[in-house]
């Protein structure tokens, strides 16, 4: 069965860069980002996984952990670790799951039949404290992900989360946010402030968390 917005996000044991985890204990009381990335020594790859390493501050901050995947082995992901800090500036940070059978793989439906072999393509899950799939994202072997987007995607589910709010296009941190639709003007301008009423189902509101 495919996996949804909202499903639990299936456990796993897995060896990884950093030893054996069983991925919920892992992740326990924090936020996940789980990717997975075609091959090692590749290069959009090694360009990917050294900006995901630079990042590890911005995802700290947000409580959310990092955790990559590809269907090479131990071996192989800590033969190239030196490469993506050599290219990038940035150390690997993170742990990479091994997956050679590709047990994982196929559990987060990362292998997309028609792709030419039998790795992963560039999945994203955005999984939350509660192991709640909150986003998934696939994009194509040839294209590299945008790693502030995926930040700026947890900022919007972290607020969204705990306001009665949803966050407009190409919206970032702490600018104005729109109240639900689900409640009147009036109740809006009482719970937010700075209420801007476009439309009766379109009110812009300072974000409440600032």
């Amino acid at each position: 069965m495919s996996l949804r917005l909202g499903d639990e996000a299936p456990n796993f044991t897995a060896d990884t860069t950093d030893g054996k985890i069983d991925f919920h204990e892992w992740k326990a009381g924090s936020w996940a980002v789980f990717f997975s990335h075609p091959a090692d020594f590749t290069p959009v790859c090694t360009t990917e996984l050294g900006r995901t390493a630079a990042l590890k501050d911005a995802f700290a901050e947000r409580n959310a952990k990092i955790i990559a995947l590809s269907v090479d082995s131990i071996d192989d992901h800590r033969g190239w670790a030196p490469d993506i800090g050599e290219v990038t500036g940035s150390e690997l940070n993170f742990p990479i799951i091994a997956d050679p059978d590709r047990t994982v793989s196929e559990l987060y439906d990362m292998i997309h039949p028609g792709e030419g072999d039998t790795s992963t393509v560039r999945s994203v899950f955005v999984i939350d404290p509660d192991n709640k799939i909150k986003m998934m994202l696939t994009y194509p072997k040839s294209t590299g992900r945008n790693f502030d987007e995926i930040l700026r995607v947890i900022d919007s589910l972290q607020l969204t989360a705990g306001y009665e709010v949803s966050t407009p296009v190409d919206w970032n941190k702490g600018e104005r946010v729109i109240a639900s639709p689900a409640m009147s003007t009036e109740d809006a301008r009482e719970r937010f402030a700075n209420v801007e009423e476009v439309k009766p189902y379109l009110r812009y509101v300072d974000d409440p968390s600032a």
